[in-house]
């Protein structure tokens, strides 16, 4: 791999884990904090696969975004199960 890309790919993962925990000090939220985290760990693995593409670090690369996308779904869908402090449901937009 090119040095360059592999300096580059470390820095991100590195920022990354700063970036985590900026958004989790800020929103007191470890989903927010992960999603960051994840976004940037694709981000570093896109940047691996420009380098030397392997069957290695294509799977990890898929890996990550399966689970970023995982993730986003699930915390999708746990925001939209959310109750008010009252206990009762928000309402949907639609009614």
């Amino acid at each position: 791999m090119n040095a360059w890309l592999q300096a580059g790919a470390v820095l991100i993962t590195g920022l990354g884990l700063v970036a985590a925990a900026a958004a989790w000090r800020l929103t007191h939220s470890v989903r927010a904090a992960l999603a960051v985290l994840l976004d940037f760990l694709t981000a570093a693995g896109l940047l691996r696969l420009a380098g030397e593409p392997s069957w290695d670090s294509t799977i990890v690369a898929a890996a990550v975004i399966a689970l970023r996308k995982l993730l986003g779904a699930s915390l999708h869908l746990s925001s939209a199960n959310r109750t008010t402090p009252g206990g009762a449901r928000p309402l949907s937009p639609g009614r």
